[in-house]
């Protein structure tokens, strides 16, 4: 089994070195990862600067560029072959509801799915990487069982993993589970700079709007593993037939007024 690992944290991170380790005895694994914290880069493609690629002491790659360059850069020639799985994480805090659209762990993960591999994103619900051991063995035992069902190299899916951080001992099975929802950001903070010009900073995360039981935030504050299937088609395909209605009575209208 071949493995490509990437994250948004940055390759020197806790999280990729204990992802690393508990994959290097099951398979034969590269990181390709950040040079910097890339988070909240989504999928977004470095195409207007040149990027380089390094080797630290360690032998991890690393790239000038965002999570989903890493992967790009990866499977289109810097690795020479194609991976039977690619990895993500460990991310330093959840990666539920909403986040996963702005999540560079879940965009590294999303590269890979697009090129036709299969591909997880692993994270920790927490910042400050309580308990990651126990979350590196999940990854392992997780990436072991996908192996075991013959699920690997095939046909290309993406899985999104939300860990608690509770010792080994203390986490509960996996539940698949929906994206929950959170309510909006907090506002955005201002401040002043030594010349005077106001400067804006992103607010942090709401807190969850709808944590009902199914969802990822109700599974993993329960103390569950949660596993969430994505995909990347977009469209609202409940409202087609509503939006074909209101365009057709455009046309209509534009056609009675000629």
């Amino acid at each position: 089994m071949k493995i490509l690992i990437s994250n948004d944290d940055g390759y020197q991170a806790d999280g990729i070195v204990a992802l690393h380790d508990a994959l290097a005895d099951i398979a034969q694994v590269e990181v390709v990862a950040p040079e910097h914290n890339n988070s909240a880069k989504s999928n977004a493609l470095t195409l207007h600067s040149p990027l380089y690629v390094h080797r630290a002491a360690n032998g991890f790659r690393y790239v000038n560029g965002t999570p989903a360059d890493c992967v790009h850069i990866a499977l289109t020639g810097l690795l020479g072959y194609k991976p039977d799985l690619v990895v993500s994480g460990i991310n330093n805090g959840a990666n539920m509801g909403d986040d996963t659209i702005y999540s560079g762990t879940v965009g590294a993960a999303m590269e890979g799915y697009l090129f036709g591999i299969p591909a997880i994103a692993f994270s920790q619900t927490e910042r400050g990487w309580k308990h990651l051991d126990a979350a590196a063995a999940k990854a392992r035992e997780f990436v072991l069982h996908m192996q075991s069902q013959q699920l690997v190299s095939g046909a290309p899916w993406l899985l999104n993993v939300n860990i608690p951080c509770l010792p080994l001992e203390a986490l509960k099975p996996m539940r698949v589970s929906r994206l929950g929802r959170r309510h909006s950001a907090e506002k955005v903070i201002t401040q002043t700079n030594p010349r005077g010009d106001t400067m804006y900073w992103i607010g942090a995360a709401g807190p969850a709007l709808d944590e009902g039981e199914g969802t990822d935030f109700h599974a993993t504050r329960h103390g569950h593993v949660a596993m969430t299937p994505l995909k990347v088609d977009l469209t609202d395909h409940d409202t087609l037939k509503y939006w074909g209605q209101t365009v057709a009575t455009k046309h209509a209208s534009s056609d009675a007024s000629v």
